[in-house]
């Protein structure tokens, strides 16, 4: 079956004002990305907690999780990891017209990855994250072992030793890891977020 003969049903469901409005939020995607063991992870759990407790209803989607998932027919080859981001950035866009609040944690390492998403997602709806903690540190941290491996040359096109991480050169926050304070960065945070994503009744009429 070709293109052509696919036909969307968007025009006839309820759009996205109206499920905001429901929500009371604002969707967007809040988009983190850094070095593996930069602390992604932990901080889109910490800010969806937060976020929880504020009563906005989000979704986090993270690397190991999709890569079991959804995309685990991909590699790891430049062209699997573009198109991990392309269906990750696609799915992201289905929750957001919903009025959801994504928090996507992934390496997504280049410029290309990121503005790719970025494309799909839409410019005033993505809030890029950088989680800005020095390749040293992440090795240090290392939770799962891969540096190691990495190094030994057991997994290939790993980001920071035998691929490239390339830093945002638009990001919306960016964050210093090495803080031990994880709680004062996510209050650093919200308070970029809350503005982005709070519910203005009047605005709404």
């Amino acid at each position: 079956m070709g293109k052509n003969n696919i036909y969307t049903t968007f025009d006839k469901i309820k759009d996205r004002h109206a499920k905001e409005i429901y929500l009371k939020q604002r969707g967007k995607v809040i988009w983190f990305t850094g070095l593996s063991g930069s602390g992604k992870t932990t901080l889109a759990s910490q800010l969806e907690k937060r976020l929880f407790e504020l009563n906005y209803f989000c979704q986090i989607l993270d690397g190991d999780n999709v890569r079991s998932g959804i995309n685990k027919n991909l590699r790891f080859t430049e062209e699997d990891r573009m198109e991990n981001i392309r269906r990750i950035a696609e799915v992201s866009k289905l929750f957001m017209n919903c009025g959801i609040i994504l928090i996507c944690a992934f390496i997504s390492p280049t410029n290309e990855m990121r503005d790719l998403a970025r494309d799909i997602i839409g410019d005033d709806d993505f809030l890029e994250v950088f989680v800005n903690t020095p390749l040293n540190v992440c090795e240090q941290r290392d939770p799962k072992g891969l540096y190691k491996k990495a190094r030994k040359g057991e997994i290939k096109n790993f980001t920071g030793i035998s691929s490239p991480f390339e830093v945002p050169d638009q990001a919306f926050i960016e964050v210093d890891n090495t803080n031990p304070d994880i709680d004062a960065s996510v209050r650093e945070m919200l308070k970029q977020i809350i503005p982005e994503i709070r519910f203005d009744p009047i605005s709404s009429l």
